[in-house]
């Protein structure tokens, strides 16, 4: 786990595919991976969501780290890991889906809002905290946020993040960002895919 996490941390952006088809998957994956993105993720209310995510997961074959996002349930957790992902991502906080994830050696990213949520996701023992939504929460509320949880918090900015407002989430101190709609809707064709990937990470790397 430690391995995925350094990993994460290492690749900070995280590309959303809200709504990806298995037929999309390869090319947008490479388009994603050219653009130099290596974590993607496959949200479970997207269509054979568990098919995209074990294509993505062969594809790549450990150059990429890839899982799920909009898990609710222990269940889809063991779905996600036998399909190969290893990346669980939830838009809340459920302690049980945080210790099924861990129990199967993945890396657990819980939706937290508050400093409340925030604490309580740590003690479950989630690896990375996602700040979601990022448009609620803002860069503001993410100083603030900072300043209360232990130095060893890893934070990712989740919601409304865009290359414009990279330098502000930056600037706030949190460790990575996902980033939906800029990069990936369905209708994107692969080189929109790769100029909107490579818009967003050049704008993390210069700020």
């Amino acid at each position: 786990m430690s391995d995925s996490l350094d990993f994460a941390l290492a690749h900070p952006v995280v590309a959303i595919l809200r709504g990806l088809e298995p037929t999309q998957a390869p090319a947008i994956g490479d388009a994603l991976f050219h653009a130099g993105i290596r974590v993607m993720e496959v949200p479970l209310n997207s269509p054979d969501a568990f098919r995209s995510i074990r294509l993505l997961y062969t594809r790549f074959d450990g150059r990429a780290l890839v899982g799920a996002g909009t898990v609710l349930t222990v269940a889809q957790v063991h779905q996600v890991a036998d399909a190969g992902g290893t990346l669980i991502v939830s838009p809340n906080l459920d302690p049980d889906v945080v210790g099924a994830t861990r129990a199967r050696s993945l890396l657990s990213l819980p939706g937290v809002c508050t400093p409340t949520e925030a604490f309580q996701a740590l003690r479950a023992g989630a690896h990375i905290l996602k700040l979601f939504p990022g448009e609620v929460v803002g860069p503001h509320g993410a100083v603030a946020m900072r300043s209360v949880l232990p130095v060893s918090a890893r934070l990712f900015a989740v919601g409304g993040v865009s290359a414009q407002n990279i330098p502000a989430w930056r600037a706030a101190g949190v460790d990575g960002i996902g980033v939906g709609s800029t990069i990936f809707r369905p209708c994107f064709g692969a080189d929109e895919v790769h100029r909107a990937a490579c818009d967003v990470l050049s704008a993390w790397q210069r700020s």
